[in-house]
C-alpha cells in the first residue's frame, strides 16, 4: 500500500486572517504571517516541515473556504507501485 501524505495550500485571496485553521490545526502545520499582505491582512500560512494528516479540521472550520487539502501519493512508493 503506497503512503500517502496531504498538502496544505491556502488561498489568499480568500483568508481575512481569522486565525480559526490554525486554532484547529491539531499538528501545528498552520499560523498566521506577521507581515501583512497588501491588502493589510494577515493571512494564515502553511508550515513546510510539519506533517498533515488530513483530518479537515482546518478546512472545515474556515468560514471563507480559504484552506486546500490535496491528499498526494509518494513518488517513491508509486513508482515502485507501477513496477509490480
Amino acid at each position: 500500500m503506497p503512503s500517502k501524505r496531504f498538502e496544505v495550500t491556502i488561498l489568499t485571496r480568500f483568508c481575512k486572517g481569522c486565525g480559526l485553521c490554525v486554532e484547529f490545526c491539531e499538528q501545528g502545520k498552520l499560523y498566521i504571517e506577521k507581515k501583512p499582505n497588501r491588502r493589510g491582512v494577515q493571512t494564515a500560512a502553511v508550515r513546510p516541515d510539519v506533517d498533515c494528516t488530513g483530518c479537515l479540521q482546518c478546512a472545515t472550520m474556515c468560514p471563507d473556504a480559504a484552506v486546500e487539502i490535496w491528499r498526494v501519493e509518494a513518488a517513491a512508493s508509486a513508482a515502485g507501485a507501477q513496477q509490480d
